[in-house]
């Protein structure tokens, strides 16, 4: 179960299952430190480029049955992300709430857009031109977007306009996430109480 820490827009969790075993905690109003052990790679690799880029502090200790596959690595890491974001962000008092971030890397171009509603949803449109980036099997992002969306409560769409070059293409995905969820999760301190008219997120 996660746990905010009270004072900061931070949390923690310890996850573990007979496929993981997932330590991580996630702050929002961080400097883009990231400490992340995984058996993934380049998992590995795109969770840091989202968290120098978002500027929050990431750290994460996760082993998984990569005997297997890495399947159940990273569906739970997103969950566990997911989960710490929600938490963190409290009762999201004064967040801006939106955010839509283009971000190039060399030929690529991605397209993250972010609604923090309280209304999980996921759209997911991107064709990569090869099935695996060295041994990472490129699905298992859709997992892990999906889980995160779904664990924090918030609307992802991630469009990947073009691109030849996979792990471009996915780098730039990771990049536009961070930049749109520190913008999305941004305190604006002209709006008064939750952006809502409901009056709850």
């Amino acid at each position: 179960m996660s746990a905010a820490v009270p004072g900061t827009r931070t949390a923690s969790i310890a996850r573990k299952t007979n496929e993981t075993d997932i330590r991580l905690t996630f702050g929002v109003d961080g400097t883009g430190r990231s400490e992340i052990e995984t058996d993934v790679p380049f998992l590995n690799h795109m969770l840091d480029l989202f968290t120098k880029h978002g500027q929050f502090d990431l750290k994460v200790e996760a082993r998984g049955d990569i005997d297997i596959d890495d399947h159940h690595t990273v569906e739970d890491i997103g969950i566990c992300l997911g989960q710490t974001l929600r938490e963190a962000l409290g009762n999201k008092k004064g967040i801006k709430r939106y955010a839509s971030v283009f971000i190039p890397m060399d030929e690529a171009l991605a397209q993250v857009v972010i609604d923090i509603s309280n209304r999980p949803h996921f759209e997911y449109r991107a064709q990569y031109p090869s099935a695996k980036v060295g041994s990472f099997e490129v699905e298992l992002f859709h997992e892990f977007l999906w889980k995160f969306a779904l664990e924090a409560r918030i609307t992802l769409h991630v469009i990947v306009h073009y691109g030849m070059n996979t792990h471009h293409m996915i780098e730039a995905v990771f990049k536009a996430l961070g930049r749109a969820l520190d913008e999305a999760t941004t305190i604006d301190p002209r709006v008064q109480g939750v952006p809502s008219t409901k009056g709850v997120l």
